[in-house]
């Protein structure tokens, strides 16, 4: 659990810190890992606006494009404002648990499924953060007023529709689950 409450304390900070007067309507959840190694995970930290949706609206294939998918997100939705994770901190705490789960390889091992698990832990604890920031109101003191956290993975998009929708309350989410396949 250390991990996670590092990711969390980190993550509180980061959304504390985003300008309230910004328009903002997302939080954005990069999921994403140094050299596509699932030992080394981060989440990057950020957030879009409405005045840069309706700036890039005419670049976009459709309003939900514009609005929701991460290609049409600007630097701050895409890159994030901070990464959590990978910092020294981070990356201590969550190879320690991640050996106490077993989870753990080295680089001459076969992964045997410990990479999926790994995985599979590191998108539970990023829903489990979005989950507290609205649970503990932050998002709302922060931005003075609900918005959702919008999790993604660019080398498994499909994860997106459901690790969103595990993450916040549905009535946050229902435009941006429009487009989820059925």
């Amino acid at each position: 659990m250390e991990f996670q409450e590092h990711v969390e304390r980190i993550t509180d900070e980061v959304v504390g810190g985003f300008p309230a007067g910004d328009g903002i309507y997302a939080v954005t959840f990069r999921i994403d890992s140094a050299d596509q190694d699932p030992r080394f995970p981060y989440v990057a930290v950020g957030y879009t606006t409405e005045a840069y949706a309706a700036e890039h609206a005419a670049l976009a294939s459709d309003s939900w494009e514009a609005r929701w998918s991460y290609a049409s997100f600007p630097a701050t939705g895409l890159e994030g404002v901070r990464e959590v994770g990978r910092d020294p901190a981070g990356a201590a705490a969550h190879r320690r648990e991640a050996e106490s789960r077993g989870f753990w390889y080295e680089d001459d091992d076969e992964p045997d499924g410990r990479d999926e698990l790994l995985v599979e832990w590191f998108y539970e604890v990023c829903v489990g953060v979005a989950r507290r920031l609205h649970g503990s109101g932050r998002i709302m003191e922060a931005l003075g007023r609900p918005v959702p956290v919008i999790l993604y993975d660019m080398f498994d998009p499909d994860a997106m529709f459901t690790l969103t929708s595990e993450a916040n309350p549905a009535e946050l989410v229902a435009d941006f689950m429009s487009e989820a396949p059925r």
